[in-house]
């Protein structure tokens, strides 16, 4: 398949692919600044449309994360997935100097272990790990 390889994307396209998978929404300012604050970025387009896009955070010392791998759901099973990974793989491999390591975590979406695990990511718990944990704050109305 042949698609364009960018590093951008609108909030409203942003908003748009979470729509398509059914993750949560919040507020466009707060897509706005998530995307702005990224330190990786790669978004696939096919004529102009957002069809898969990663999006991965770090505080550029050891810590690493992957917080969005999303395919739209019409171009799912084409392997934009393993491409978006491999993608993700390569920028942190490469930002290693000699001697260092990094932890790259992430938050699988329910069913989508097996995928991580290709790419060498366990879950947890495990021998060594606890359980990873997470909570959406909300503000009060």
């Amino acid at each position: 398949m042949e698609y364009e390889v960018t590093d951008y994307i609108t909030p409203e396209e942003y908003m748009e692919m979470r729509r398509l998978v059914e993750w949560s929404e919040f507020p466009m300012e707060q897509a706005v600044e998530g995307i702005k604050h990224s330190a990786y970025l790669c978004v696939f387009r096919k004529e102009g449309k957002v069809i898969a896009l990663a999006r991965v955070i770090t505080d550029f010392g050891y810590v690493v994360y992957i917080a969005d791998v999303i395919v739209r759901p019409d171009y799912q099973g084409q392997g934009l997935g393993r491409q978006l990974m491999n993608n993700i793989m390569d920028y942190i491999k490469g930002q290693l100097k000699p001697g260092y390591k990094k932890m790259v975590s992430l938050m699988a979406a329910q069913g989508k272990e097996e995928f991580y695990k290709k790419f060498g990511f366990v879950t947890r718990p495990n021998d060594m790990y606890g359980c990873g944990m997470c909570q959406w704050i909300m503000a009060e109305e």
